[in-house]
Protein backbone atom coordinates (compact mmCIF):
# COMPACT_ATOMS: atom_id res chain seq x y z
CA UNK A 1 0.00 0.00 0.00
CA UNK A 2 1.16 3.30 -1.14
CA UNK A 3 -0.83 6.34 0.58
CA UNK A 4 -0.07 9.78 -0.82
CA UNK A 5 -0.62 12.94 0.95
CA UNK A 6 -2.70 15.44 -0.94
CA UNK A 7 -2.52 19.33 -0.59
CA UNK A 8 -2.87 22.33 -2.33
CA UNK A 9 -5.07 23.04 -5.66
CA UNK A 10 -5.85 21.05 -8.25
CA UNK A 11 -2.78 20.84 -9.96
CA UNK A 12 -0.99 20.11 -6.80
CA UNK A 13 -3.21 17.57 -6.38
CA UNK A 14 -2.36 16.00 -9.86
CA UNK A 15 1.21 16.01 -8.99
CA UNK A 16 1.28 14.04 -5.95
CA UNK A 17 -1.50 11.61 -7.27
CA UNK A 18 0.64 11.00 -9.93
CA UNK A 19 3.96 10.05 -7.96
CA UNK A 20 1.82 7.59 -6.05
CA UNK A 21 0.34 6.33 -8.90
CA UNK A 22 3.71 5.15 -10.34
CA UNK A 23 5.30 4.39 -7.52
CA UNK A 24 1.89 2.14 -6.73
CA UNK A 25 2.08 0.34 -9.91
CA UNK A 26 6.16 -0.64 -9.21
CA UNK A 27 4.98 -2.37 -6.93
CA UNK A 28 1.26 -3.82 -7.97
CA UNK A 29 -0.08 -2.38 -5.07
CA UNK A 30 -3.05 -0.48 -4.05
CA UNK A 31 -2.64 4.14 -3.82
CA UNK A 32 -4.42 5.62 -0.67
CA UNK A 33 -5.03 9.11 -0.54
CA UNK A 34 -4.73 10.92 2.62
CA UNK A 35 -7.05 13.77 2.50
CA UNK A 36 -7.00 15.08 6.41
CA UNK A 37 -5.23 18.51 5.01
CA UNK A 38 -8.54 19.52 2.97
CA UNK A 39 -9.86 19.38 6.99
CA UNK A 40 -7.39 21.77 8.48
CA UNK A 41 -7.31 25.63 8.73
CA UNK A 42 -4.39 27.98 8.56
CA UNK A 43 -4.22 31.24 8.34
CA UNK A 44 -0.61 30.57 6.23
CA UNK A 45 -2.11 28.59 3.51
CA UNK A 46 -5.08 29.08 1.16
CA UNK A 47 -8.21 27.10 1.58
CA UNK A 48 -8.41 24.44 -1.00
CA UNK A 49 -10.93 21.37 -1.70
CA UNK A 50 -10.41 17.87 -3.27
CA UNK A 51 -10.90 17.67 -6.63
CA UNK A 52 -9.66 14.35 -7.97
CA UNK A 53 -12.78 12.74 -7.50
CA UNK A 54 -13.49 14.18 -11.08
CA UNK A 55 -11.22 11.99 -12.86
CA UNK A 56 -10.95 8.16 -13.24
CA UNK A 57 -8.31 7.81 -11.10
CA UNK A 58 -7.21 4.80 -9.30
CA UNK A 59 -7.11 5.07 -5.69
CA UNK A 60 -9.29 5.08 -2.76
CA UNK A 61 -9.27 7.35 0.54
CA UNK A 62 -7.08 6.43 3.15
CA UNK A 63 -8.73 5.26 6.67
CA UNK A 64 -7.44 5.29 9.97
CA UNK A 65 -6.51 2.51 10.39
CA UNK A 66 -4.62 2.36 7.03
CA UNK A 67 -2.60 5.16 8.36
CA UNK A 68 -1.43 3.27 11.65
CA UNK A 69 -0.29 0.80 9.58
CA UNK A 70 2.48 2.93 7.98
CA UNK A 71 2.77 5.34 10.54
CA UNK A 72 2.18 3.41 13.79
CA UNK A 73 4.20 5.68 16.05
CA UNK A 74 2.12 7.97 19.02
CA UNK A 75 5.05 10.29 19.01
CA UNK A 76 3.83 13.94 17.24
CA UNK A 77 3.46 14.15 13.66
CA UNK A 78 6.62 16.63 13.64
CA UNK A 79 8.93 14.92 16.47
CA UNK A 80 8.43 11.65 13.71
CA UNK A 81 9.17 13.44 11.02
CA UNK A 82 12.60 14.81 12.43
CA UNK A 83 13.42 11.02 13.11
CA UNK A 84 12.81 9.79 9.88
CA UNK A 85 15.10 12.14 8.35
CA UNK A 86 17.68 10.60 10.69
CA UNK A 87 17.33 7.50 8.62
CA UNK A 88 18.53 6.42 5.12
CA UNK A 89 15.86 6.71 2.77
CA UNK A 90 15.66 3.13 2.13
CA UNK A 91 14.51 2.64 5.94
CA UNK A 92 11.58 5.18 5.77
CA UNK A 93 8.13 4.71 6.26
CA UNK A 94 7.33 8.47 5.73
CA UNK A 95 9.18 9.95 3.08
CA UNK A 96 9.44 13.67 3.75
CA UNK A 97 9.97 15.51 0.23
CA UNK A 98 13.53 17.03 1.20
CA UNK A 99 14.38 19.44 -1.71
CA UNK A 100 12.44 21.08 -4.89
CA UNK A 101 14.47 19.48 -7.47
CA UNK A 102 14.42 15.98 -8.51
CA UNK A 103 14.86 13.44 -6.11
CA UNK A 104 16.14 9.96 -8.15
CA UNK A 105 15.77 7.42 -4.41
CA UNK A 106 11.93 8.93 -4.72
CA UNK A 107 11.69 5.71 -8.12
CA UNK A 108 13.22 3.27 -6.20
CA UNK A 109 11.43 3.25 -2.62
CA UNK A 110 9.32 -0.03 -0.79
CA UNK A 111 6.35 -0.90 -0.64
CA UNK A 112 3.87 0.65 2.13
CA UNK A 113 5.35 3.89 2.49
CA UNK A 114 3.58 7.62 2.63
CA UNK A 115 4.64 10.25 0.78
CA UNK A 116 4.33 14.29 2.57
CA UNK A 117 5.29 16.38 -0.33
CA UNK A 118 4.62 17.85 -3.72
CA UNK A 119 6.55 16.03 -5.73
CA UNK A 120 6.45 18.90 -8.97
CA UNK A 121 8.72 16.90 -11.40
CA UNK A 122 7.29 15.16 -14.38
CA UNK A 123 10.40 12.78 -13.89
CA UNK A 124 8.58 10.88 -11.13
CA UNK A 125 5.98 9.67 -13.71
CA UNK A 126 7.33 9.76 -17.04
CA UNK A 127 7.67 6.08 -17.54
CA UNK A 128 3.82 5.98 -17.06
CA UNK A 129 2.80 9.08 -18.89
CA UNK A 130 0.27 7.83 -21.18
CA UNK A 131 -1.67 6.20 -17.34
CA UNK A 132 -1.31 9.55 -16.48
CA UNK A 133 -3.05 11.14 -19.19
CA UNK A 134 -5.98 8.56 -19.36
CA UNK A 135 -6.88 8.87 -15.65
CA UNK A 136 -6.31 12.58 -15.56
CA UNK A 137 -9.49 12.60 -18.60
CA UNK A 138 -12.65 14.14 -17.10
CA UNK A 139 -15.56 11.36 -16.21
CA UNK A 140 -18.21 13.79 -17.70
CA UNK A 141 -18.75 14.88 -21.26
CA UNK A 142 -18.23 19.11 -21.24
CA UNK A 143 -21.78 20.57 -20.90
CA UNK A 144 -22.96 22.76 -23.84
CA UNK A 145 -20.97 25.80 -23.56
CA UNK A 146 -17.63 24.01 -23.06
CA UNK A 147 -18.59 21.36 -25.98
CA UNK A 148 -18.88 24.61 -28.55
CA UNK A 149 -15.80 26.45 -26.82
CA UNK A 150 -13.60 23.19 -27.21
CA UNK A 151 -14.57 22.51 -30.91
CA UNK A 152 -13.45 26.52 -31.60
CA UNK A 153 -10.38 25.90 -29.86
CA UNK A 154 -9.76 22.73 -31.68
CA UNK A 155 -10.05 24.10 -34.96
CA UNK A 156 -8.42 26.92 -34.35
CA UNK A 157 -4.31 27.73 -33.82
CA UNK A 158 -5.51 28.33 -30.33
CA UNK A 159 -3.01 29.89 -27.87
CA UNK A 160 -3.79 29.14 -23.78
CA UNK A 161 -2.94 31.77 -21.79
CA UNK A 162 -2.99 31.53 -18.07
CA UNK A 163 -2.85 34.42 -15.75
CA UNK A 164 -2.84 33.84 -11.97
CA UNK A 165 -3.41 36.15 -9.12
CA UNK A 166 -5.65 35.40 -6.53
CA UNK A 167 -3.52 34.35 -3.65
CA UNK A 168 -0.17 35.08 -5.61
CA UNK A 169 -0.86 38.71 -4.61
CA UNK A 170 -3.14 38.81 -2.07
CA UNK A 171 -1.96 36.29 0.51
CA UNK A 172 1.13 37.85 2.38
CA UNK A 173 2.67 34.01 2.45
CA UNK A 174 2.41 33.35 -1.15
CA UNK A 175 3.19 36.67 -2.30
CA UNK A 176 6.71 36.70 -0.68
CA UNK A 177 6.94 33.09 -2.01
CA UNK A 178 5.87 33.00 -5.87
CA UNK A 179 7.61 35.63 -8.48
CA UNK A 180 4.78 37.46 -10.13
CA UNK A 181 4.65 36.90 -14.19
CA UNK A 182 4.97 40.13 -15.58
CA UNK A 183 3.16 42.19 -18.20
CA UNK A 184 6.57 42.12 -20.54
CA UNK A 185 6.92 38.31 -20.12
CA UNK A 186 3.01 37.72 -21.47
CA UNK A 187 3.62 40.25 -24.40
CA UNK A 188 7.14 38.60 -24.90
CA UNK A 189 5.64 35.09 -24.98
CA UNK A 190 2.68 36.12 -27.21
CA UNK A 191 5.44 37.59 -30.09
CA UNK A 192 7.15 34.53 -29.83
CA UNK A 193 4.44 32.46 -30.45
CA UNK A 194 3.14 35.20 -33.41
CA UNK A 195 6.41 34.49 -35.32
CA UNK A 196 6.17 30.79 -34.89
CA UNK A 197 2.51 30.32 -35.77
CA UNK A 198 0.49 31.23 -38.36
CA UNK A 199 -2.92 33.01 -37.19
CA UNK A 200 -2.46 32.08 -34.06
CA UNK A 201 -6.23 32.48 -31.43
CA UNK A 202 -5.50 33.22 -27.73
CA UNK A 203 -7.91 32.11 -25.40
CA UNK A 204 -7.04 33.74 -21.33
CA UNK A 205 -7.64 32.08 -18.17
CA UNK A 206 -7.62 33.61 -15.48
CA UNK A 207 -8.57 34.02 -11.56
CA UNK A 208 -9.13 37.68 -12.02
CA UNK A 209 -10.47 38.25 -15.73
CA UNK A 210 -11.60 41.59 -14.90
CA UNK A 211 -8.55 42.86 -14.12
CA UNK A 212 -6.53 41.16 -16.68
CA UNK A 213 -9.06 43.04 -19.65
CA UNK A 214 -7.33 46.11 -18.05
CA UNK A 215 -3.50 45.54 -17.22
CA UNK A 216 -1.86 42.79 -18.33
CA UNK A 217 -1.54 41.97 -22.45
CA UNK A 218 -2.95 43.07 -25.66
CA UNK A 219 -3.09 40.25 -28.78
CA UNK A 220 -5.54 39.92 -30.95
CA UNK A 221 -8.36 37.61 -31.51
CA UNK A 222 -8.71 36.84 -27.81
CA UNK A 223 -10.75 35.13 -25.76
CA UNK A 224 -11.98 35.51 -22.04
CA UNK A 225 -12.71 32.34 -21.05
CA UNK A 226 -14.69 33.38 -17.57
CA UNK A 227 -17.62 30.90 -17.38
CA UNK A 228 -16.69 28.10 -15.40
CA UNK A 229 -15.55 29.95 -12.51
CA UNK A 230 -13.55 28.36 -9.33
CA UNK A 231 -15.31 25.72 -8.55
CA UNK A 232 -15.18 24.20 -11.92
CA UNK A 233 -11.60 24.25 -12.68
CA UNK A 234 -11.45 20.89 -13.95
CA UNK A 235 -13.30 22.49 -16.71
CA UNK A 236 -11.12 25.14 -17.37
CA UNK A 237 -8.18 22.79 -17.25
CA UNK A 238 -9.58 20.48 -19.97
CA UNK A 239 -10.52 23.67 -22.35
CA UNK A 240 -6.59 24.62 -21.47
CA UNK A 241 -5.38 21.18 -22.78
CA UNK A 242 -7.14 21.30 -25.88
CA UNK A 243 -5.25 24.33 -26.80
CA UNK A 244 -2.55 23.94 -29.26
CA UNK A 245 0.35 25.77 -27.66
CA UNK A 246 0.58 27.94 -24.39
CA UNK A 247 1.64 30.47 -22.24
CA UNK A 248 1.71 29.58 -18.13
CA UNK A 249 1.79 31.02 -15.39
CA UNK A 250 4.22 30.05 -12.55
CA UNK A 251 1.31 27.89 -11.66
CA UNK A 252 1.02 23.48 -11.44
CA UNK A 253 -2.62 24.38 -12.65
CA UNK A 254 -1.42 25.88 -16.37
CA UNK A 255 1.76 23.15 -16.01
CA UNK A 256 -0.73 20.45 -16.36
CA UNK A 257 -3.22 22.21 -19.20
CA UNK A 258 -0.20 22.35 -21.69
CA UNK A 259 0.85 18.67 -20.19
CA UNK A 260 -2.41 17.53 -20.55
CA UNK A 261 -2.48 18.56 -24.38
CA UNK A 262 -1.96 16.08 -27.04
CA UNK A 263 -0.57 18.25 -30.13
CA UNK A 264 3.03 16.78 -30.35
CA UNK A 265 4.00 19.94 -31.72
CA UNK A 266 3.07 22.61 -29.44
CA UNK A 267 5.14 25.34 -28.37
CA UNK A 268 4.90 25.95 -24.41
CA UNK A 269 6.72 28.91 -22.72
CA UNK A 270 7.07 29.20 -19.11
CA UNK A 271 8.38 31.75 -16.97
CA UNK A 272 12.14 31.41 -15.85
CA UNK A 273 11.14 32.82 -12.61
CA UNK A 274 8.95 30.36 -10.87
CA UNK A 275 10.04 31.60 -7.45
CA UNK A 276 11.18 34.78 -5.32
CA UNK A 277 13.97 32.49 -3.91
CA UNK A 278 16.57 32.34 -7.36
CA UNK A 279 17.51 29.23 -5.49
CA UNK A 280 14.66 27.55 -5.89
CA UNK A 281 15.23 26.25 -9.41
CA UNK A 282 12.67 24.61 -11.75
CA UNK A 283 15.23 23.34 -13.54
CA UNK A 284 13.28 19.45 -13.29
CA UNK A 285 10.16 21.21 -13.52
CA UNK A 286 10.21 22.35 -17.02
CA UNK A 287 10.36 19.97 -19.07
CA UNK A 288 12.86 20.28 -21.95
CA UNK A 289 11.18 20.93 -25.04
CA UNK A 290 9.17 23.89 -22.76
CA UNK A 291 10.67 27.21 -23.52
CA UNK A 292 12.16 28.82 -20.45
CA UNK A 293 11.20 33.20 -20.69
Amino acid sequence: MIIVKLMGGLGNQMFQYAAGRRLALLHQTELKLDLNWFARISPVITSRKYELGAYPIQATVASAEDMRTIMPTKLPAILSRLIVQLLPRRMHRYVVERQYRFDPDILSLPDDVYLDGYWQCPNYFDDIADTIRDEFTLRTEPGPKNHQLAEEIMRTESVSIHIRRGDYVSHPTHRRLYASCSREYYQSAAEMIAGRVRQPNYFIFSDDPDWVRKNVISVNPVRFVDHNGPDRACEDMRLMSCCKHHIIANSSFSWWGAWLSHNTDKIVIAPANWFRDEKLSTRDLIPRQWIQL
